[in-house]
């Protein structure tokens, strides 16, 4: 049974009003109060374990109640609990509910993915050139190598919350990164190619002209599109269940920084159908993964609250 640990610092002024909103939810277990015993903020101390089918609720209410401001609210996984009748009784209130997915904890796992420190600049660039050594050598296995590397997806899918969400804070910072990284992944991929023009170190058949990987990037076609939208459905699913098999899975199909690479590598070979074909494929696979996203986070959030509402209906029936 998943459970989420929550912590909270509450105003003396505020804590009854926190207390009897814990206490009247069957979800919420083994509160605890300790008056006055907090600091920075200072204020009462409370802890609790929350189901977490039912911490949406609740986490809902503690910010109604403005204790996000007023106090701190802090939420935690628990990785391991030994449950007693009180947990077994609020399962059975929740019914479906006690798969849903704890929202305020997803939001917070797609918004550390956005950081975008330098090193995610530095992440996108060196798998920009791993992609590069892969299409100049025709090595399937360095794509894919540079595809893991690759850090664009949490960009991705911090512009699809910010849609979802409506901050276009959000959306403008994610295009940015993502605009600003490719961008340096082509241009070091297009100097890096162009040394390895120089000096004829790329492969013989990709000198000759048979260049599969290459080709396999630079044409979009019907299938891109196919795989693009089931991996934002599956990269969307993985976040919110927290499956990181899965989201690498994700990483490996979608082709991204490969498309960078050969854009920065044809443009240095001086192949330009290749070259506009990739950064179509890159263009297109950004704004289908968005796109896809956005209405992935959007249709679960309308599946379980319509869950929600059946289940409270039964209840008050």
């Amino acid at each position: 049974m998943d459970m989420v640990h929550v912590r909270a610092v509450s105003p003396p002024e505020l804590t009854d009003e926190v207390v009897a909103l814990l206490t009247g939810d069957p979800c919420v277990l083994n509160l605890v109060l300790l008056p006055g015993s907090a600091r920075r903020p200072d204020g009462d101390a409370l802890e609790c374990d929350v189901l977490a089918g039912g911490a949406n609720e609740v986490l809902r209410g503690l910010r109604a109640l403005e204790l996000d401001t007023l106090g701190s609210v802090v939420v935690e996984p628990v990785d391991l609990a030994f449950l007693g009748r009180a947990a077994q009784d609020g399962a059975r209130r929740l019914g479906l509910r006690a798969h849903a997915p704890v929202w305020e904890e997803v939001e917070a796992r797609i918004r550390a993915q956005t950081a975008f420190a330098p090193s995610f600049y530095l992440y996108l660039v060196v798998a920009g050139l791993i992609g590069a050594v892969g299409i100049v050598t025709n090595s399937q296995i360095l794509i894919v190598g540079a595809m893991v590397v690759g850090p664009e997806y949490g960009a991705i899918v911090g512009v699809a919350l910010g849609l979802d969400r409506g901050d276009r804070e959000a959306v403008r910072r994610g295009l940015t990164a993502l605009t600003g990284g490719f961008l340096a992944a082509i241009a070091a991929t297009f100097l890096f190619a162009l040394l390895i023009r120089g000096f004829g170190l790329e492969s013989p058949a990709y000198r000759a002209g048979l260049r599969p990987v290459s080709h396999l990037i630079g044409t979009p076609d019907f299938f891109s599109v196919a795989v693009a939208c089931l991996a934002g459905v599956v990269g969307i699913v993985s976040l919110t269940e927290a499956r990181t098999s899965a989201l690498l899975g994700v990483f490996i199909s979608v082709t991204t920084i490969p498309a960078a690479a050969d854009v920065g590598v044809s443009a240095a070979f001086e192949s330009w159908d290749k070259a506009r074909g990739s950064f179509f494929q890159l263009l297109l696979n950004v704004v289908v993964l968005i796109a896809v996203g956005t209405a992935t986070l959007r249709f679960q959030r309308a599946v379980w609250r319509r869950i929600g509402r059946r289940r409270d209906a039964r209840a008050g029936g």
